[in-house]
């Protein structure tokens, strides 16, 4: 039972380095949210993220690589924010100079706090996957970004692409280490755990102001459950641009001779220190 409460607690201790970037863009918003402010909260907030950008490469908290692909997140996310606010998806209330579209330009950096913790954890936790199906996951992750904006237009083909991403993920297997320990989980699961907590960070995000859905206009109101299956999906497409970055530096794939054993969240074996 010690072990098991000292893993659990370097798990926490991991997960909490992972999420430095996106746990500062909480503390900005919730301070953004009650300090006065001489210009626009999200002027401040853009400000603030490339401060906190620029402070965690200078630390060398983040690599440069790294640094270089959370800015790609921030224009991908920044692309679908302008298609979404424009389709009245959802929207950013409060004036500000740094607008495009009704889309201020931090909230690119919402989606690059996503893209920040899947290359931490990346690293921290030495991921690799077994099975992994580089094409078919990456179609299917494709599918899954234009069908966020096709949907507005045609069919919402969410299940069908789900019930694809299980398919194409099944047997895909992510193996990553604990206080020396190997262990392995479907990523399958994974992916729909990031987006569990995505869905409680966006409840949060959407409190503290960061945007809006229609309807907590008038006054806040839990994001509806859906979201949870929505942003389970949406991740795919940041694990696979994360993969192929990684599998350009030969860090995608497990090492045959780490072999395999049945079962999730199964030690593997003990790293020499």
């Amino acid at each position: 039972m010690r072990f098991f409460v000292t893993q659990l607690l370097r798990f926490a201790w991991a997960e909490a380095r992972s999420c430095t970037f996106a746990l500062a863009m909480f503390a900005g918003l919730a301070a953004s949210s009650v300090l006065p402010l001489p210009i626009p909260r999200y002027d401040a907030l853009l400000l603030y993220a490339v401060a906190v950008t620029a402070l965690l490469r200078l630390t060398r908290w983040e690599t440069g690589a790294e640094t270089a692909v959370i800015a790609a997140f921030h224009l991908v996310g920044l692309a679908f924010e302008l298609i979404k606010v424009r389709l009245g998806s959802w929207s950013y209330p409060e004036d500000a100079y740094t607008k495009i579209g009704g889309v201020p330009l931090y909230s690119g950096f919402l989606y690059a706090a996503v893209g920040s913790y899947v290359c931490s954890a990346w690293r921290i936790f030495e991921l690799r996957l077994a099975n992994y199906r580089t094409m078919p996951t990456a179609l299917v992750a494709l599918a899954v970004y234009v069908n966020f904006v096709s949907q507005h237009y045609w069919i919402d083909l969410r299940l069908p692409l789900a019930a694809a991403l299980l398919l194409v993920t099944w047997g895909t297997v992510v193996h990553f280490t604990v206080g020396g320990r190997r262990y392995q989980m479907p990523l399958a699961l994974a992916l729909a755990l990031i987006g569990f907590f995505l869905w409680v960070a966006e409840n949060i995000a959407t409190f503290l102001g960061a945007w809006q859905y229609p309807y907590q206009q008038e006054t806040w109101r839990l994001v509806h459950p859906a979201k949870f299956g929505a942003w389970a999906l949406l991740v795919s497409v940041t694990f696979v641009m994360v993969a192929s970055w990684q599998a350009s530096r030969g860090r995608l794939h497990l090492a045959a001779s780490r072999g395999r054993v049945s079962g999730w969240a199964a030690p593997v074996r003990r790293v020499p220190s």
